[in-house]
């Protein structure tokens, strides 16, 4: 997820990546917009939008979380990476997958294991040929080896998931390349 900040230069912003695809970059920004979350960088690539915001409105203390439904009608898919969905606490990114204005899935790159949607199963099969579910997908090193620490690899693993989702949806590779970028 470090692409992100150092593309755009945001060290200190906690970003969310959103695609669209179903509907217009006009749309999708002005409807983060209405939800005062304004993007730092938008573009259209591959037959998806998408943009680049702040996750949280410190100007206003919103500190919610966005409803992305707001922004996926009919028609339309929403895929969303929040980068850092709270830094201070040390959580894992996490993932959405909206259709048609439904929580279709999502889940913490925590725990991949733990899918939430209407269809919580919908990457199951590519999050499984990652080796990121199921039997053997867990660190095992640790039991013959008592100085592993299996965190340290926890990047590699972050990667993968990213690397999964991109596959599924043929999303744009980054680092995408911005129209818009605010100062």
């Amino acid at each position: 997820m470090t692409w992100i900040h150092d593309a755009y230069g945001l060290p200190d912003h906690e970003v969310n990546l959103v695609f669209a695809r179903g509907t217009s970059l006009a749309a999708l920004t002005a409807g983060l917009r209405e939800m005062n979350r304004e993007p730092l960088a938008e573009g259209e690539a591959g037959g998806w939008a998408w943009v680049v915001h702040d996750m949280v409105n410190d100007e206003l203390e919103d500190y919610e979380n966005v409803d992305y439904t707001r922004v996926c009608p009919p028609g339309a898919e929403v895929v969303v990476l929040v980068t850092e969905p709270c830094s201070a606490k040390g959580h894992a990114p996490d993932f959405t997958y909206l259709r048609d204005g439904k929580w279709t899935l999502h889940f913490s790159f925590e725990d991949p294991e733990q899918r939430v949607g209407d269809n919580p199963d919908y990457l199951s099969a590519e999050l499984l040929a990652a080796n990121l579910i199921g039997p053997d997908s867990e660190c095992r090193a640790w039991e013959t080896d008592p100085a592993h620490d299996c965190w340290e690899h926890d990047s590699d693993r972050e990667e993968r998931i990213v690397r999964a989702i991109a596959a599924c949806f043929a999303l744009p590779s980054p680092p995408l390349a911005p129209e818009v970028v605010a100062a």
